[in-house]
């Protein structure tokens, strides 16, 4: 194996036409490039969410791991059948999903849907994921913010003139 200058590691497969190598992962562009066109998920951050091609909200903290908020850049077109590590050929797919999808081909989103997981995260849940791997709670444009978790627990006061902002459910704040 081998390094690009991004850091990303390549295996080579020889190409019988030219005997090019073409490289096996994404690199960190594709990645950029394939998370920017994934769907945003309405009222979370569209840098920390998304949904993937099945529509299950994901993490972005959550790379390459093995959770129901995990998720891996996918090649649409499989490598193993010729599809190129380009961000044309990437989509986020739950890691289950992609797991399950391995090399098969044009598969749709009920087919995708289907491999899922079943855990449906209230948006409460989603508040206490985001509180606990990113230390705040971020709205998009929102001018308001979210109380640290060392706020909270009265460990920290705010220099922030920012007022806490309350979540948008039953008043409550986190």
């Amino acid at each position: 194996m081998s390094s690009s200058p991004s850091g990303s590691p390549h295996r080579s497969r020889s190409n019988n036409i030219n005997n090019e190598e073409r490289p096996r992962f994404f690199d960190s562009k594709a990645k950029k490039q394939c998370w920017a066109n994934a769907e945003t998920v309405p009222g979370r951050h569209p840098e920390r969410w998304r949904k993937d091609a099945a529509g299950n909200i994901v993490c972005k903290r959550f790379c390459n791991c093995y959770g129901c908020l995990c998720f891996e850049y996918d090649h649409i077109l499989p490598f193993s059948k010729g599809g190129e590590s380009t961000a044309d050929n990437c989509q986020i797919l739950q890691t289950r999903v992609n797991r399950y999808k391995s090399d098969k081909e044009k598969m749709d989103t009920t087919q995708l849907k289907g491999y899922s997981c079943d855990i449906k995260f209230t948006d409460k849940e989603l508040d206490i994921i985001e509180m606990a791997v990113y230390g705040d709670v971020s709205r998009p444009g929102n001018e308001c913010r979210c109380k640290t978790v060392a706020e909270m627990l009265g460990k920290f006061k705010s220099k922030d003139h920012v007022a806490a902002c309350k979540l948008p459910y039953g008043g409550e704040s986190l």
